[in-house]
């Protein structure tokens, strides 16, 4: 599924979610960052270190579509979680640095590309191969995901109400057409009464209702689902690993 934003659109988008991001951590104190993260086994230097490593991962991207030189995401899954991993026990200070850089380098990249750029393709080290219009949509994703994953005060309903929204339509859209749904169900927004289908042959499925951006958390694995409620009243459904 493409990018329902203009990658102009992104960009500006994304500047503002990471100029958020850097506000939330100047300052850190060293404590903090080898605290727990809400991601299990990872503090929030582990969230920090993946969010610097990211964005050099996005930029080696950009270069490949911008250039034609196969510039790859990361050597492999293994060297991805090996650079985490590496650089979660730094300084707070020097983590908070390398993550507005790392930040600034990939948005310069952006900028310099050219517009047929965008529709060049590119290899995620996963294998998928994708046009390049995806990358600052995706990086605009791990900015907003992980951010919450820090435990700061950014929660999911300070995520932008366009990117629950697209995001609640891609997301049940990816897992129903992938089969990855077990029982189907119905996901309403209580706040803006929209209504995502889960599952194939889901109109007469349970409903789960809660606002947009506790909807999204819950699908993203970012909430236990506390503030949804079911109709009628039950279990909610096992949701698959999405980020």
């Amino acid at each position: 599924m493409g990018p329902v934003m203009s990658p102009e659109d992104a960009v500006s988008e994304l500047a503002a979610a990471t100029a958020h991001l850097v506000r939330s951590i100047k300052g850190l104190p060293d404590i903090a960052v080898g605290e727990p993260s809400l991601l299990p086994g990872w503090t929030r230097g582990h969230v920090l270190a993946h969010l610097a490593r990211n964005a050099e991962a996005g930029t080696r991207l950009l270069s490949w579509a911008r250039t034609g030189v196969p510039s790859y995401e990361y050597e492999s899954l293994a060297a991805r979680a090996g650079a985490i991993e590496a650089g979660a026990g730094r300084r707070a200070a020097d983590l908070v640095d390398d993550v507005r850089r790392t930040a600034e380098e990939f948005a310069a990249a952006a900028e310099d590309m050219p517009k047929d750029g965008w529709q060049r393709m590119v290899r995620y080290t996963a294998g998928p191969e994708r046009r390049a219009e995806v990358i600052v949509p995706s990086r605009l994703t791990e900015v907003l995901l992980h951010h919450v994953d820090l435990d700061l005060a950014y929660k999911p309903l300070d995520w932008p109400r366009w990117f629950t929204r697209e995001r609640l339509m891609s997301t049940t859209a990816s897992l129903t057409s992938r089969g990855l749904v077990s029982t189907p169900v119905r996901l309403r927004a209580t706040d803006t009464n929209h209504v995502f289908c889960l599952g194939f042959d889901a109109a007469a499925a349970p409903v789960v209702a809660g606002p947009e951006c506790e909807l999204l958390a819950w699908l993203f694995g970012r909430s236990n689902g506390g503030r949804l409620h079911r109709e009628p009243p039950g279990l909610l459904p096992a949701i698959p690993p999405i980020y």
